[in-house]
């Protein structure tokens, strides 16, 4: 059955038999990589459904029939098995399969690599056809340092997309952003210095050799000791990458792989995170909250414009510091502050029309009264959506 199955399909479908087939019983469909860019034959087993692959878990109870319509337009074409070797095959859509038919064998038609959205290689291949000469004339001129603020702004976009947690909004931004690793990839190979390969290998190695407490023989019982695990494994590494580059003038330090592009709030939390995980941290968040009434006095007594700069970015990074050891991400927070600020002023603003007046026109006295009635409002909604 399946030799006759194949055979049909690659006369009907006339396809290159270099380019491969993926033979799956119905049951492991979830527990395959299935790259439908490529022939796809399905064979009933009967048998109890394994586990899906990491990547494709997540929508539980998914049976074969429903992945195949993931993965697949649900007017695509397939064959589907006789019930005898006289029996020819006939042809169905996606949408029209029934068990019954994956029972019998089936058959799907390889889509093109660019329609094959469920692949994990359909967006090198749709950025490879976009650089062609014939492909998109933006395309064509971006260049690692064009793409850099995109880059940027789509992390931005996960970062806001992420405090509604998993959504299908955020499914798309994460696409957004594997699009600037897919285009960075691409640039690379065409210079022939790297491929997505490459990055994919890199990342999962470094991943692995990171956790020997997963992967191999360490312990790590915390969060807390993986946390100094992986900061003693990277200055492990920095010391090898030290010893075997010559041209190296002095070794990296512990800090020397946090981004300059950084928000600065971020930046000070990460810096502060990794010197912390080497030792050089306050015991306890009450030293912190007295460093930040020295660092105001600091300020207090600061003359001039540059010192009192200096003397707000120590006070400023003690404050991090004091978000770090209660567990709250500084960025996070004044994001959320921010928020918080920008929708009470509406509110506030709203209250200056209903009155007749223009804003300028009232003192901070007046402005302050409208932003606590403004507080007492969001309190007062607050209560009655809780109700």
């Amino acid at each position: 059955m399946l030799e006759h199955l194949v055979a049909e399909a690659r006369r009907r479908w006339d396809l290159d038999p270099r380019a491969g087939l993926q033979a799956v019983p119905a049951s492991g469909l979830a527990a395959y990589p299935v790259e439908p860019s490529r022939l796809l034959v399905v064979t009933g087993d009967g048998g109890e459904p394994l586990a899906p692959i990491p990547g494709r878990h997540g929508h539980p109870g998914e049976g074969p029939l429903e992945l195949l319509r993931r993965l697949y337009p649900v007017d695509h074409e397939a064959l589907v098995a006789g019930r005898g070797p006289a029996t020819p095959t006939s042809a169905t859509m996606i949408g029209a399969l029934t068990p019954e038919d994956l029972d019998a064998g089936v058959a799907i038609r390889p889509l093109p690599v660019e329609l094959a959205f469920g692949g994990l290689w359909t967006m090198p291949a749709i950025s490879d056809r976009l650089r062609r000469p014939d492909g998109c004339p933006w395309d064509r001129e971006q260049t690692h340092a064009s793409l850099r603020r995109h880059l940027l702004e789509e992390a931005y976009e996960v970062y806001d997309a992420l405090e509604a947690g998993a959504t299908p909004e955020l499914a798309g931004e994460l696409g957004d952003l594997i699009l600037q690793v897919v285009l960075h990839a691409q640039l690379a190979a065409e210079a022939g210095v790297f491929d997505l390969s490459d990055v994919n290998a890199a990342l999962a190695r470094k991943i692995v050799r990171r956790h020997p407490h997963v992967f191999g023989e360490a312990e790590a019982r915390t969060a807390g000791d993986v946390t100094r695990q992986w900061e003693r494994i990277k200055a492990d590494e920095r010391a090898e990458a030290a010893a075997t580059d010559e041209a190296q003038a002095a070794p990296k330090g512990a800090l020397d792989g946090i981004s300059h592009s950084l928000p600065a709030l971020a930046a000070s939390h990460e810096m502060q995170e990794r010197a912390a995980a080497l030792g050089y941290d306050w015991p306890d968040v009450e030293g912190v909250l007295d460093k930040v009434a020295e660092e105001l006095g600091e300020l207090a007594a600061a003359h001039g414009a540059d010192e009192r700069s200096e003397e707000f970015g120590d006070l400023l990074l003690v404050v991090v510091n004091v978000g770090r050891k209660l567990g709250i991400e500084s960025e996070a927070a004044l994001r959320a502050a921010n928020r918080k600020f920008r929708n009470r002023f509406r509110r506030v603003e709203r209250m200056v029309a209903e009155r007749g007046v223009a804003i300028r026109d009232l003192d901070f006295a007046a402005l302050d009264a409208l932003w606590d009635a403004a507080k007492a409002q969001e309190r007062a909604e607050a209560r009655e959506a809780t109700r």
